[in-house]
């Protein structure tokens, strides 16, 4: 009996810690269904609202305003527009043909336009995408006032980008256009903007090296939609980032002014202020209305552009690399006159030509320039001297001062497709073509023709460094939302002050010496004269048999044969201020046709605005005056009082 008492308390016990282990395991279940009640009904309240919502509510992306771009007076070169425009929404739309043919009911719809907004929402059928834009306000009315009718699509004001200056700055800011599946593929993780159709993004030039910058950071809002997909009411928003401003360090006045008096030319022009390398200029010409591109050019309109000889869309000033002629001779020289191997006084007999080998060259005057000294060499564009001098330096110095001087360089600027040009040696021929230097390799580059190249670029950055001694870099942003850049300091070119004096010495009797190529563009106040050098670069092979009977005039060719005009040149003599150089494709002769479109600039350029007549000689004011009347110019600003230059 007592043992079964005792197992019958025993047996009590056990069942007693089994139901409180089971009690206990029952309040843990209890618990920790009440804390997930708790943090699901509670805690996630919010969350799991918006999800149940999420047919009603839509978060979508503000985009930013696109950064100005100003000229360096504080001028808005590149500024945003307002733009009234519709976009739909596919997934909102429901029957997206339906809901656009009553959207054409009431503003316009091109065909066109009708089938890209189709494949364009298709693809992208949670994001808007751009039906029409610029409309007129009562375009924009109709479509507000019958939102209840079309389903998805909305009604925007937006910002649109503005060229104000049309083709004065075409070439450096280039232009904004929509996003292409190219650009999404050159981007490794693209910014959520650019998804969305029709998104606007720097395509060339200025716009589109500083894209980063100008576009700026993404906003976003929270937006109630009804069943038919229209909005109701915003929920929330979050502004984004505006892109920077961006100061160039162009003058928009002279940039007018070199664009006009570049007028029809297939032509370059770059200005550079010597002090700072600031790029206050830089033209290429024919130009072209960016403003064009931003708004959708026409079939029409692109193909006349395309189909122009004078080749509009190219930027010339940074983009051409041409046989830099007689503008080279200052190099040769230098290289020769640092080395040693002649002394300015030293003179060279010139008969007309050089005889290599079996082989003439010959000097642009046919009966030679007889005896020449480094200055009259450069004064009357002798051949000849530079064939010799540079038999005697040889291709590796002077390819080395080549670089010195900035050609061979590629300039790091926020434009596109910059040339490197070509400063020609030994090693790049035989990595180029696989055959040994030649000695008359050496002489046609001594007068800058053979495989030298330079852009107009290169041969402003080469006239500011020989007037300043100074490697002067080139400058074209000035400041980014309102912080200075900084401006590198110039090193020294490691060029004897002796040799650079003798060199602009022969580059003063170039415009002032009776006897100049350039003396017909010659400025005649003494506190601003020119130093300069003309340049003329073939572009064919003159035989032989031409040679014999006469070579035959420019003007006697048909445009693309005849050759290259150059000009470079810097002002004032005494006191190095601006840098020019002109490149006139099938201009003909350097001094004829790109001289006097330098000279012109570099006293606008002088003067901060139109010199006076008596800067000009005296027989050719009445010219200069006719000439100014039909340039298409900005209205004058009055002029800064008590000084005559350029701040």
């Amino acid at each position: 009996m007592k043992r079964a008492e005792r197992q019958i308390l025993e047996s009590h016990r056990r069942i007693g810690r089994r139901a409180m282990m089971l009690g206990g395991i029952q309040a843990a279940l209890i618990g920790t269904l009440a804390l997930r009640l708790q943090h699901l009904q509670l805690d996630q309240a919010d969350q799991f609202r918006l999800l149940a919502e999420e047919n009603a509510i839509k978060v979508r992306l503000i985009p930013p305003v696109r950064g100005l771009i100003l000229d360096r007076r504080g001028t808005i070169v590149a500024g945003n527009e307002q733009n009234y425009r519709v976009t739909v929404i596919a997934d909102d739309a429901g029957d997206l043909e339906a809901v656009l043919d009553r959207l054409a009911r009431l503003i316009p719809l091109d065909p066109e336009d009708r089938a890209r907004t189709i494949k364009e929402a298709r693809r992208t059928p949670t994001l808007p995408v751009t039906v029409a834009d610029r409309l007129t306000w009562e375009e924009f009315s109709r479509v507000a006032v019958n939102s209840p009718a079309l389903p998805g699509i909305t009604t925007e004001v937006g910002l649109s980008r503005n060229y104000p200056f049309g083709p004065d700055f075409a070439h450096v800011l280039g232009y904004v256009g929509p996003v292409s599946d190219y650009d999404l593929s050159r981007i490794e993780d693209p910014d959520p903007l650019l998804r969305i159709p029709r998104f606007q993004i720097g395509k060339l030039g200025v716009e589109a090296k500083l894209e980063t910058l100008l576009r700026g950071k993404a906003g976003s809002r929270r937006v109630e939609v009804n069943a038919a997909g229209r909005v109701m009411r915003e929920l929330g928003r979050k502004e984004g980032d505006p892109g920077a401003n961006v100061q160039l360090t162009i003058d928009h006045r002279l940039q007018n002014f070199v664009q006009a008096r570049l007028g029809d030319e297939s032509a370059a022009a770059v200005v550079i202020d010597i002090q700072t390398g600031d790029i206050v200029a830089i033209n290429s010409s024919p130009s072209f209305d960016p403003n064009l591109f931003v708004r959708g050019i026409s079939s029409a309109d692109y193909r006349a552009l395309m189909e122009n000889d004078h080749r509009p869309l190219a930027d010339k000033t940074v983009q051409g690399a041409y046989p830099p002629g007689s503008t080279f001779k200052m190099i040769t020289a230098m290289a020769a006159l640092e080395a040693g191997v002649i002394s300015p006084g030293e003179t060279v007999y010139c008969p007309g030509y050089t005889t290599l080998g079996n082989r003439r060259f010959h000097c642009w005057r046919r009966g030679g320039h007889g005896e020449v000294s480094l200055t009259k060499s450069l004064e009357q564009s002798c051949d000849v001297y530079y064939y010799e001098i540079a038999q005697r330096v040889g291709i590796e110095r002077i390819a080395e001062m080549a670089r010195r001087m900035g050609i061979g360089t590629r300039f790091d600027l926020p434009m596109s497709a910059i040339s490197e040009g070509l400063a020609p040696d030994r090693e790049w021929k035989r990595a180029k073509y696989g055959t040994d230097w030649l000695i008359g390799d050496t002489l046609n580059t001594a007068i800058g023709q053979g495989f030298v190249l330079a852009s107009p670029l290169q041969l402003a950055v080469m006239t500011a460094r020989l007037a300043s001694g100074k490697a002067i870099t080139p400058r074209l942003v000035r400041a980014i939302d309102g912080v200075e850049q900084p401006v590198m300091q110039p090193g020294d070119l490691g060029v004897s002050d002796a040799v650079l004096r003798g060199v602009r010495k022969g580059m003063f009797e170039v415009s002032n010496s009776r006897r100049g190529t350039a003396y017909a563009s010659r400025i005649v106040d003494d506190q601003m004269r020119m130093a300069g050098k003309t340049g003329t670069s073939q572009v064919r092979n003159i035989t032989a048999a031409e040679r014999a009977r006469g070579v035959t005039s420019n003007k006697d060719l048909p445009w693309h044969r005849r050759d290259h005009a150059l000009f470079v040149c810097f002002a004032p003599f005494d006191a190095p201020r601006y840098a020019v150089s002109v490149v006139v494709e099938h201009g003909g002769s350097g001094s004829a046709a790109a001289a006097p479109i330098a000279r012109d600039i570099l006293l606008q350029a002088l003067y901060g605005g139109l010199p006076p007549l008596e800067a000009y000689p005296e027989n050719q004011r009445a010219q200069i005056e006719e000439m100014r009347a039909r340039l298409r110019l900005l209205p004058e600003e009055p002029a800064p009082s008590g000084g005559r230059s350029r701040a």
